[in-house]
């Protein structure tokens, strides 16, 4: 009996021959795969610049940054995410702000997001959990109402539409995560996307230690006369948050499959719907009829009280029978961390509800319909519905 772990990379032959590839042209790092990946992501997204980064974590870092925020400042987000999203804003000193989730799809509740909103707020960061977009119409008219900043975290997004448009192109920056569990993979790395320019220029810079070569851009040079070849200038202090040319030739090879692997998460998807639909003790999130999801996870809510059984205890059932669960996530505010910072816990009831009810199902392109069926009949078993 194999084991079903709750996420997984999908790596190929033509994955491996594409970094094969780049070793044996001379190339490793700071090459022209870096470019062509960035183009290609920019490309599928809809979107005019992609700087791409060694990790998703790096790329929230950087998007920050880039909007100069500062000590004091403060950002607006969802407590049910991974830390990084909150963290990242601690890095420069800002704090954020946890906005609780809308009940039934466990993404930001954009009907919250305005009485939060104080002269410190310098940006709202949504959050598409799961894979389904946020409300972005109601977020965007928001922030052009209150002049902040949107910075989308959609590493969990991937290839997901909202009302037609694919997530990447409708705010001021876009985040995406090439983690392995994620919809395409680099081993670790991360991308921001953006239609602005200015933002384009000091993402770039913040990634590679504040530097340019941009004769536009040096300050040690008189008007009209163009730089020698080796010459640059460290205009701000930055970070080594490269990405290499192995990591994009992977990139480029796995997004030409992207397509194919959202077809086969939403096929998994819909398996999973027609039998947890239907029963009342363990129910998906709603999907918005506006919103196409990338499906990065599966996630349940389960009645514990009605399948009379813990959660620790069905978990550890399952993984006995071969079928590894995860929980996404623990609300934010309420790590260890956090509470010395004075975060109080109950911060935000509906997401505390979540997380008490919350158990992800396996959900990866790899996985065949007998797997998918297997998973379902052993839940059942396990919950005794």
């Amino acid at each position: 009996m194999n084991f079903i772990p709750y996420g997984r990379h999908s790596i190929d032959e033509k994955d491996i021959e594409a970094v094969v590839e780049v070793m044996r042209s001379g190339w490793l790092t700071q090459g022209p795969k870096i470019a062509e990946f960035e183009e290609a992501l920019a490309t599928y997204c809809g979107t005019r610049y992609a700087v791409v980064f060694s990790s998703g974590t790096a790329a929230l870092h950087a998007a920050y940054a880039a909007i100069e925020l500062r000590p004091g400042d403060k950002i607006i987000t969802s407590p049910i995410t991974f830390v990084a999203t909150a963290n990242a804003a601690l890095y420069l000193g800002a704090r954020p702000v946890f906005c609780d989730i809308e009940r039934d799809t466990a993404n930001l509740d954009a009907t919250q997001i305005e009485r939060l909103i104080t002269n410190r707020t310098r940006a709202i960061v949504p959050v598409h959990f799961a894979g389904q977009p946020c409300d972005m119409d109601k977020i965007l008219r928001i922030a052009r109402h209150h002049n902040l900043y949107v910075i989308e975290d959609a590493c969990h997004a991937l290839g997901a539409t909202y009302r037609g448009q694919r997530i990447g192109s409708l705010s001021d920056m876009t985040v995406f995560s090439f983690h392995p569990v994620k919809h395409v993979t680099t081993g670790e790395g991360g991308a921001v996307l953006t239609n602005n320019p200015d933002l384009y220029r000091k993402l770039r810079m913040f990634r590679e230690h504040g530097i340019t070569r941009d004769p536009r851009l040096l300050s040690g040079l008189n008007p009209g006369r163009q730089p020698d070849p080796w010459y640059y200038e460290m205009l701000h202090l930055g970070y080594n948050y490269r990405l290499s040319d192995l990591h994009c030739a992977l990139g480029l090879s796995q997004l030409r499959k992207l397509d194919e692997f959202l077809k086969r998460r939403r096929e998994i998807a819909a398996l999973y719907n027609q039998t947890f639909a239907k029963t009342p003790a363990i129910q998906p999130l709603a999907q918005k009829p506006d919103r196409h999801s990338a499906y990065h996870i599966y996630v349940t809510q389960v009645n514990w009280k009605q399948i009379k059984k813990t959660r620790t205890e069905v978990c550890t059932s399952l993984r006995r029978s071969g079928i590894s669960t995860q929980v996404h996530y623990i609300p934010v505010y309420r790590q260890p961390y956090y509470q010395r910072l004075g975060y109080a816990q109950g911060l935000c009831p509906r997401a505390e509800a979540y997380y008490e009810a919350a158990l992800t199902l396996p959900l990866f392109p790899a996985m065949t319909n007998e797997d998918v069926y297997r998973v379902i009949k052993t839940v059942c078993n396990v919950c005794s519905i």
